[in-house]
């Protein structure tokens, strides 16, 4: 028997977001989100009250659940990063993903988990992190950077580093990626070196406007080095069919994107024997023409995101109610308590994060992406 609960969990100094996804017999999913509610507080009381719930969940809530994915979202990572580091990366055992963007909330730290049950899991000696179940093998990566020239350059290293990763485990870009992040320092000045960057290496990987992209979210964040201004996770499966990868359009509210002149899919979602499994891409205020919609105007906006989001979810047969979690990126900090407040009184109990983080075109205000799991009998294809 297949289900859906989400329920948040107060405590004296954190607030958790929890979406569970149990499957009878085979892997269950969960998306955790956890706030710190005392931004008196210092960083490092921040950090230990987030870590310390999390290990507390780890023996209730999640028992029996493994670490997949850690993403920390911080307010300050040149002064905060290195004292994260060391308490979490001994022993950590899965995917890690630091970046500056600062919760909006007004504190220092927030936290996404996703874990999974029944897996085996190991660090490749190539860093990416390998989890298996039934006839599967998914490969994360977190916080892959260098210290290139400038922003082309290092896209350029951390895509062609990459490709490489996955020949080793018998894969390709084209065929296993399905979703990826770009963390760009300076978004403004630093995306069109990202975009340019992608747009080459992904023509030599047959990724093009007549086959297909990889879903995606480039967007404002930044690593504690300054020398670093791209910062990359990836999310990859091996032992798919082609036929199990399906891609998302939505073309009465979007265009393709390279009609103006970048390289991602809005959205993918991945059928397995048991379940379907939906990314939907950094998503902002923008119609089929590839034009910014309502200009200025933070509501307006927020509405149409929204909009442009179902009609994704649509076309995967899936609604917001699959959805296991949000994250919300604001231009401008001043827009946080509208923005809320819209999401608390439509979205009360989704797992969601807003944090500040420039989307890649300046007259977007706001942006937001999703993953999420139904329910899907799939005959010929093995469960997840």
């Amino acid at each position: 028997m297949n289900n859906k609960k989400q329920q948040n969990i107060q405590s004296e100094k954190t607030l958790t977001e929890i979406f569970k996804y149990n499957a009878g017999g085979e892997a269950s999913e969960y998306h955790i989100i956890i706030h710190s509610t005392k931004p008196e507080d210092t960083y490092e009381e921040q950090l230990n009250a987030v870590l310390n719930t999390y290990d507390y969940l780890l023996t209730q809530e999640l028992k029996g659940a493994v670490a997949i994915l850690k993403r920390y979202f911080l307010s300050d990572a040149a002064n905060q990063a290195d004292t994260l580091l060391a308490l979490t990366t001994e022993g950590s055992g899965c995917t890690l993903s630091i970046v500056e963007q600062p919760p909006l909330d007004g504190t220092k730290i927030a936290l996404w988990v996703y874990l999974l049950t029944d897996v085996q899991t190991q660090v490749l000696h190539n860093g990416l992190f390998e989890v298996k179940h039934s006839a599967y093998r998914h490969f994360w990566g977190g916080s892959a950077f260098n210290r290139a020239a400038n922003s082309e350059y290092q896209t350029r290293l951390l895509l062609n580093d990459y490709v490489m990763q996955l020949m080793e485990q018998g894969c390709r870009l084209a065929d296993n990626c399905i979703r990826t992040w770009f963390f760009v320092q300076n978004v403004d000045v630093n995306y069109a070196g990202v975009v340019k960057a992608r747009n080459e290496v992904f023509v030599t990987q047959n990724l093009t406007e007549k086959t297909h992209y990889i879903s995606s979210t480039g967007i404002g964040g930044r690593h504690a080095d300054p020398k670093v201004l791209v910062q990359m996770d990836t999310y990859a499966v091996a032992g798919l069919q082609p036929e199990q990868i399906h891609f998302l359009y939505a073309p009465t509210h979007l265009n393709p994107t390279y009609e103006y002149g970048v390289s991602f899919e809005r959205g993918t979602y991945v059928d397995y024997g048991d379940r379907r499994q939906i990314f939907i891409s950094g998503t902002a205020s923008i119609n089929n023409k590839g034009e910014v919609v309502y200009p200025g105007n933070i509501r307006k906006q927020t509405e149409r995101m929204w909009e442009n989001v179902e009609t994704l979810l649509k076309e995967a047969e899936c609604t917001f109610e699959n959805l296991g979690q949000m994250i919300v990126y604001l231009r401008d900090i001043a827009d946080y308590a509208v923005v809320k407040a819209m999401y608390d009184q439509r979205f009360p109990h989704t797992p969601k994060v807003f944090v500040h983080a420039p989307v890649c075109r300046p007259g977007w205000l706001i942006e937001m992406e999703c993953m999420g799991v139904k329910e899907c009998k799939n005959k010929g294809y093995a469960p997840f």
